[in-house]
């Protein structure tokens, strides 16, 4: 991937964390977001230790990234009704409701950024056009 469009995903992200931070709302660890949008953005049941293995990191560290999560209201555990050792993370409105505000901050963002490469390259445009003039 070009340098430019990895800077531009990198913008992206920071955008999209200090909105994230600077709102009233869950303040997240990184653990916890990755914990987070992989169950909501991965269909099929997770339990704690598919997400231990998807994210590779111990069961410990999920179940307290989860035990956060639950403590916002943005996950659940419950039993599995088919083997009850196993824990099921659920989804939770609140959870949906905080999914959709993290896509519209990202949309938001996003066309930020673009406005933002688009004024770069306007930049650098004119001033190769300067240097030929």
């Amino acid at each position: 991937m070009s340098q430019v469009k990895n800077d531009h995903m990198l913008n992206l992200l920071c955008g999209t964390m200090v909105t994230l931070v600077r709102r009233d709302g869950p303040d997240l660890s990184a653990r916890q977001l990755a914990v987070f949008l992989t169950c909501y953005l991965n269909d099929g049941a997770h339990t704690v230790r598919g997400l231990a293995a998807a994210l590779n990191v111990s069961k410990p560290a999920i179940t307290r990234a989860l035990d956060r999560l639950r403590v916002l209201g943005l996950a659940e555990r419950k039993p599995d009704p088919l083997d009850r050792r196993s824990v099921l993370v659920r989804h939770t409105p609140k959870g949906q409701a905080f999914l959709r505000e993290m896509r519209a901050i990202m949309a938001e963002a996003s066309g930020s950024q673009a406005d933002r490469d688009d004024r770069a390259i306007g930049q650098v445009e004119r001033l190769s056009i300067r240097r030929a003039g």
